[in-house]
């Protein structure tokens, strides 16, 4: 006889109040797959694409999430014990398979991170997206290690925090922006050497600023509604790394690559998943955090039975960092 556990099953398109909780069988674990009971995990802006119905390649019903934390329940053939604490990510999870918005989650072995620390479930759970993604568009997307200088555009989201983080811990010289003057004050407080407030047009500061030829590296996080004015804040030899889509807008109406992208700028871009980033690699930033070496900027932890409320605030981008959801006390 299955069992059940609670989840929340998105059927169409729409609003928070699509995110239906549902009673609906754990799933059963293949080889080669880990079975995962769920101590909490963290939301990212992509579930809040699919559940606007922006993720055509995304079937619905479907449990959306895309990481967690928690402890192996099963993994058939594999090598991690039962009881092993493990974070999980990307590899289809809450979009080619049902994801981590449950108790419990069934994820190929390959996408499931052992971790040992310390730190409450709570904090875990805002990590691993946020480090993978972080470290993947500074390191495959930009090569920092090959400049000076960083603009981080979209600094007061998770992966923008997150960025200044790791860059400044390679003693980077580091700006960022935010569209609210209020929050200058916080980013500079993170590390930031200076800060922008962007009204979306911000090339000719940023290149004074940068000794009039602009940033070497740009990690853009707002998007194609600032990529234009990002290009043209790149010195001749920078790179722009286009990584998120804070700003809702997937596609660059008329764009002429001969105008706007600059002679010798490089324009990337970086969606990658969890390969590019080592267990090892995760559990050295994950040690950094607990040790209070690496600060990283967490939003509201909220109750699984308040996942709408969380949705709600990324509706209003006021979350001020990144939420966590706790869906099993007993596990944090």
């Amino acid at each position: 006889m299955s069992r059940n556990m609670r989840a929340y099953v998105i059927e169409q398109a729409g609003g928070a109040e699509r995110l239906l909780p549902r009673d609906v069988p754990i799933p059963s674990p293949k080889v080669g797959w880990v079975l995962i009971r769920i101590a909490a995990f963290g939301l990212n802006r992509s579930e809040w694409f699919t559940r606007n119905g922006d993720s055509p390649s995304v079937s619905f019903p479907r449990i959306l999430g895309i990481e967690c934390c928690g402890v192996v329940e099963s993994a058939p053939g594999g090598d991690l014990e039962p009881g092993a604490r493990v974070v999980a990510m990307m590899g289809g999870m809450g979009r080619q398979f049902d994801g981590s918005y449950a108790e419990y989650t069934c994820v190929p072995r390959e996408h499931v991170f052992a971790i040992e620390t310390s730190l409450p479930s709570a904090r875990l759970a805002a990590l691993p997206e946020m480090l993978q993604t972080t470290h993947g568009s500074l390191h495959t997307g930009l090569e920092l290690e090959r400049a000076d200088s960083l603009l981080i555009r979209g600094g007061t989201s998770s992966v923008g925090y997150a960025a200044l983080a790791l860059a400044k811990a390679l003693g980077k010289r580091v700006a960022t922006t935010t569209r609210s003057a209020g929050r200058s004050d916080a980013l500079r407080a993170a590390g930031a050497d200076h800060v922008f407030v962007d009204r979306g047009e911000l090339a000719d500061e940023v290149r004074e600023y940068f000794g009039g030829q602009g940033a070497e590296r740009v990690l853009e996080l707002v998007g194609a509604t600032t990529l234009r004015d990002s290009l043209a804040a790149t010195r001749p030899g920078g790179v722009v790394c286009m990584t998120g889509i804070l700003g809702g807008q997937w596609s660059l109406d008329r764009f002429t690559p001969m105008e706007d992208i600059p002679t010798g700028v490089k324009l990337t871009s970086y969606s990658g998943g969890s390969s590019d980033i080592s267990q090892a690699q995760l559990q050295r930033y994950v040690d950094l955090v607990e040790r209070g070496e690496l600060a990283l900027q967490v939003g509201p932890v909220m109750p699984f039975e308040a996942l709408r409320d969380a949705h709600r605030l990324m509706d209003q981008n006021s979350a001020g960092g990144k939420i966590v959801i706790v869906v099993n006390e007993e596990l944090i």
